[in-house]
């Protein structure tokens, strides 16, 4: 039973504690709408001024961080988790002593929600709050109910209770379809803790599970170490590039954007070389998540972690990945062919194309055939007119208004943070998003979305309305200047929104479903197709205006945008099916075949095609082998699903509101309570093969003829 919290691009996700992972049918009239309120202002304005203070709000009431009363102060933490547990009692007591039935899956939700309100809360603030009283508070309140998830995850009296439930045949049959896939996933939760072995190896099990969590802990902070390295064995005229400290030169990344080839070298040979802790640490994860998976039934870790997704086994992502790689290959080589010659040409001397090399020469090809310089582009992406393009994108898709509220005193962390309102045309208000947006001392460096509440049917009649958090690190509006974002800040803007809308838009019936709490390769799925709808030209115009002149994007720099991402992109694509294929084989048969470098070696040469480099361990830094591991290839299989979407049903008018409406209907609403691959079908009225997931892939590497059109209009 979890709470997951944190999603974003690719890497952010939180460690649950009692695992969600869907949602459910839409509720329709059982909801009763929400009314509008008075105090609601338009959206745009608010991101485009600097906050002036909160003077009105100097004499209400306090009302606590996310409204929650007894948040008003760090100590409330300990009210908050006291009254969580004090409840979670009762309902294990009630779940234990009712009949089988419907109602048990209801109170195992309302139990999973009573906790996870206090946890996921608890998991955003240790990190984004600026006082160190609120942050320890929250950690505490954090490893508190994971303590007591712990417990209930073996608890056998109320793995009973749900057992009970899922072994009467007829009552399963009575069950509607969002109630049993719920009831299964509760029980899936159990059994992957180990619940249904003997009481030896169910404590073997609970060891483990420790173990990996504290092993997890110390590999995640191993991968951004700094390496150093005596400063006279590097040349003196690069240690500027570096910090110095005394004889040593520290190198705490890889500097893939210098100018300077041996700056990058250094980089690379300095910051990959093997750490030996960190190398028995990692090689003690696999081999303890291999372990666990097989002492509770299964196979390899990645059959345990694929269970429920849509690629459902490891043998159906390797296929995937190994047809795509045949795919990309001749666009690849050619990439690196081109990337080759930009290199020749500026460094004749030393022309051999190196894994350090592609990202910065990429970038370089780029400027000089698009000429996207992002100063070009800033003054017409000012953050006031994107919310507002994203306020009209909802709007026509989805029948959705976005409304900045002012919030109570109290309610908010940090004077900077924006509430904004989710306003429904006929259904009224369906939840807050906290717009965290803006760069502050000690903030992480990290664009996420954060559940803070899960939606769900209460008992009453009424919606839990979900509450997220998005956080962005941009810079602040000036009193002359407004908040101006990069394309690329733009474009993750639009991308951290399409995790907020699915979370807004699923109207579980039940929290442990609720939104982006689905399988790793479906979660991402709405993200990237907003990626879509930010680099659509009919999309951006409806926008992007200088914000001094008010004059529109012209359509020719739209197009240079778009066809610039496309520069080496078979090359990054391939590189990412590296990495893919580098986390299946780590959580695939044990004992590995080999070292984690040596395996690293090889399968570099066979998906990749640039050497790997002697004496470096790239997997030591591999941190999504953490909170993805075995599901790295959720990324290229979601971006896939979400280009289908985009060609099927936006290509043509991305503010189709049929297509909207259906978008919401088959894919949005039913959050992880429905199969991810059923929901891709609904959409797409068929279903996809994997020949359908690489075509789609790798037609967008194409060049759009009418971008070329358009640009020379």
């Amino acid at each position: 039973m979890l709470c997951a919290g944190r999603l974003g691009g690719l890497g952010s996700r939180a460690a649950p504690l009692w695992p969600r992972r869907a949602g459910s049918r839409g509720l329709g009239a059982r909801i009763r709408a929400r009314g509008v309120s008075t105090s609601w202002f338009p959206v745009g304005a608010a991101f485009n001024v600097k906050p002036q203070g909160r003077r009105l709000d100097l004499f209400g009431e306090r009302r606590g961080l996310f409204g929650v009363p007894e948040l008003s102060a760090p100590e409330g933490f300990r009210v908050a988790q006291e009254n969580a547990l004090r409840k979670a009692d009762l309902l294990v007591e009630r779940v234990c002593s009712v009949a089988p039935g419907p109602q048990t899956v209801l109170i195992f939700d309302e139990l999973s929600d009573s906790l996870c309100r206090v946890a996921d809360l608890a998991d955003f603030v240790k990190i984004a709050h600026p006082e160190p009283a609120f942050r320890e508070a929250a950690e505490e309140a954090c490893t508190s109910i994971g303590t007591a998830v712990e417990k209930l995850n073996t608890n056998v009296e109320l793995y009973r209770s749900l057992q009970k439930l899922l072994a009467d045949k007829k009552l399963v049959d009575s069950l509607d379809p969002e109630t049993r896939r719920v009831a299964e996933l509760f029980m899936f939760d159990f059994e992957i803790s180990g619940i249904h072995l003997d009481k030896e190896k169910r404590k073997r099990a609970v060891d483990l599970n420790v173990k990996i969590l504290d092993l997890s802990n110390t590999f995640l902070m191993g991968t951004n170490f700094p390496n150093k390295i005596e400063k006279h064995l590097l040349p003196e005229h690069i240690h500027q590039n570096f910090v110095v400290a005394g004889n040593h030169v520290i190198v705490d990344g890889l500097h893939a954007e210098s100018p300077d080839d041996l700056v990058r070298e250094a980089a690379y040979k300095i910051f990959l070389y093997p750490n030996a802790g960190q190398l028995r640490c990692l090689e003690e994860l696999l081999s303890n998540r291999d372990l666990l998976a097989k002492l509770v039934g299964y196979s390899t870790y990645s059959h345990r972690a694929l269970q429920g997704t849509i690629a459902q086994s490891p043998e159906t992502v390797m296929q995937f990945l190994e047809k795509l790689s045949d795919k990309l290959s001749e666009r690849t080589i050619r990439d690196f062919e081109m990337i080759r010659g930009m290199k020749m040409k500026l460094n004749p001397q030393n022309s051999e194309l190196m894994p350090w090399d592609p990202p910065y020469y990429s970038g370089v090809i780029r400027a000089e055939r698009y000429n996207i310089e992002p100063s070009l582009y800033c003054p017409f992406f000012s953050l006031g007119a994107c919310m507002e393009g994203l306020n009209t994108l909802f709007g026509r898709l989805l029948g959705i208004t976005l409304y900045a509220e002012q919030p109570a005193r109290g309610e908010v962390w940090c004077e900077g943070v924006r509430k904004l309102a989710v306003v429904h045309e006929s259904e009224g208000l369906l939840g807050y998003i906290y717009c965290d947006f803006f760069q502050r001392a000690g903030k992480p460096h990290q664009d996420c979305h954060f559940t803070i509440r899960g939606g769900r049917l209460k008992e009453d009649g009424d919606y839990q309305l979900p509450v997220v958090v998005l956080m962005l690190n941009l810079p602040h509006p000036s009193r002359n200047l407004p908040t101006l974002l990069t394309p690329g800040m733009m474009e993750n803007l639009f991308h951290e929104m399409g995790h907020a809308m699915h979370s807004m838009l699923g109207r579980t019936r039940y929290q442990h479903v609720t939104g982006t709490r689905c399988p790793t390769d479906f979660a991402e799925v709405p993200s990237i197709l907003m990626e879509y709808f930010a680099n659509d030209h009919r999309v951006v115009s409806q926008f992007a205006r200088h914000y001094q002149t008010g004059q529109s994007l012209p359509k020719n720099m739209v197009s240079r945008l778009c066809e610039s991402k496309k520069v080496g992109a078979a090359a990054d694509m391939q590189l990412q099916v590296f990495y893919a294929a580098l986390d299946q084989i780590y959580h695939g048969k044990h004992p590995l075949t080999a070292s984690t470098t040596d395996i690293l070696r090889e399968t570099q040469e066979k998906f990749y095609g640039l050497p790997y480099v002697p004496n470096t361990a790239w997997q030591l830094r591999f941190s999504h082998l953490v909170g993805y591991g075995a599901k790295y290839y959720s990324y290229l299989m979601s971006r896939a699903v979400a280009s289908m979407v985009w060609k099927e049903c936006f290509r043509r008018d991305p503010f189709n509101r049929t297509a909207g409406e259906r978008y919401r209907r088959e894919m949005l609403a039913h959050g992880g309570g429905k199969e991810p691959m059923l929901m891709v079908q609904g959409m797409l009225q068929k279903c996809p093969s994997i020949d359908d997931f690489v075509s789609a892939l790798v037609s967008d590497l194409d060049p759009d003829f009418e971008t070329f059109l358009m640009d020379s209009e």
